[in-house]
């Protein structure tokens, strides 16, 4: 098995014919990489490469640590396709993979997930409507804005808005409860609101 070198998803990303790519399946290019025929290893790369690497780097912020880690993802994932059966979503599936290797990477760096007092939980009335119109429609400034802010919380905003993980499954992955999730991401939501109004007014 030989993987793509290193940066050479953009390569292929920006390549305008990618018709062999375009004709098979994710479970043909599966079933090539259980071959061991090398097709299917650089198409899934080629593939999903940028994709996932867009939603580590959108964890770590750093461009070298987020083609570490997509490669170390992508060296999981083929060593693992052997075991595959019936896949449903194989982005979801090496996704997961990734993501959990970020929060892994952010963690060795002592950047710790911990629970917050119940006394600090937050309602979610407590915010204005206009405001959460505000966040929803202001989606540039908002990531701009998202890079900002403190790592934990930056981390459950990308998985929560941009990843589309429940905040249920967001507290199991990170290891802190389903209300200390829910009280972060509208903490980080606030001061979001705060600096998107401090634009406005500049």
């Amino acid at each position: 098995m030989r993987l793509p070198y290193r940066n050479n998803f953009i390569y292929i990303h920006n390549t305008k014919s990618l018709a062999s790519t375009e004709k098979k399946t994710d479970l043909e290019l599966i079933a090539l990489c259980q071959a061991n025929n090398d097709l299917g290893y650089s198409e899934l790369y080629g593939k999903y490469a940028r994709r996932i690497y867009n939603s580590i780097h959108r964890i770590v912020s750093h461009t070298a640590e987020a083609e570490d880690i997509l490669q170390e993802t992508f060296l999981t994932v083929f060593k693992e396709i052997n075991k595959l059966s019936n896949v449903v979503n194989f982005e979801a599936w090496v996704k997961r993979i990734a993501i959990n290797r970020a929060i892994s990477h952010l963690r060795k760096k002592k950047i710790e997930f911990s629970n917050i007092d119940t006394t600090d939980i937050v309602a979610e009335d407590e915010y204005d409507i206009q405001e959460n119109e505000l966040f929803e429609t202001r989606i540039e400034d908002v990531r701009n804005s998202i890079e900002n802010l403190p790592q934990g919380y930056k981390t459950i905003v990308c998985l929560y808005l941009f990843e589309n993980i429940s905040q249920e499954d967001i507290g199991a992955m990170l290891g802190i409860s389903h209300n200390t999730v829910r009280t972060q991401y509208h903490r980080a939501k606030k001061k979001v609101l705060l600096s998107l109004k401090d634009k406005i007014y500049e």
